[in-house]
């Protein structure tokens, strides 16, 4: 006997990305990759977490945030959303609000190499890594380079 497919329950929305990498559901807006800026995609709203997808292929995923007494729209964003930004404007990376949320290890690393001449790009280079390698081996090499003391 044949199994019957799991129910998948979430209501679909189509939306387009604005220019600056956001989708908007229920009074906040959600990063999506900037490679899909100013394009349609989907948007599959689950009762817990929000879903976008393009292609068929899932793109992200945001927990869902319902506060109804909120009054100013919430901005949700994740820093590897604009990774492809920075990598062409370095310069975004100092006051760029998704990067305020970097994970402690990739923060302490920004505050020493943006002292510099040149950091901008070098941290640019080392955040990239994230897009080829595992996050955690990254952020794991960035703590134990700043816990030895190696200079940036």
């Amino acid at each position: 006997m044949p199994v019957p497919p799991e129910f998948d329950g979430f209501v679909e929305q189509s939306k387009r990305v604005s220019p600056t990498c956001l989708i908007s559901f229920e009074r906040n807006r959600n990063s999506v990759p900037a490679s899909f800026a100013n394009r349609p995609v989907s948007l599959r709203v689950y009762p817990d977490r929000l879903v976008v997808a393009a292609g068929g292929n899932i793109l992200c995923q945001h927990e869902r945030w319902i506060d109804r007494s909120q009054q100013q729209p919430r901005t949700i964003d994740d820093w590897r959303h604009y990774l492809s930004v920075i990598q062409r404007k370095p310069g975004a990376l100092r006051k760029g609000a998704p990067f305020a949320e970097l994970p402690s290890g990739f923060r302490r690393l920004q505050d020493q190499m943006l002292r510099r001449p040149g950091g901008d790009r070098d941290m640019v280079d080392i955040l990239a890594l994230v897009l080829q390698h595992d996050e955690q081996a990254v952020l794991a090499a960035v703590e134990l380079a700043l816990s030895d003391g190696v200079p940036p």
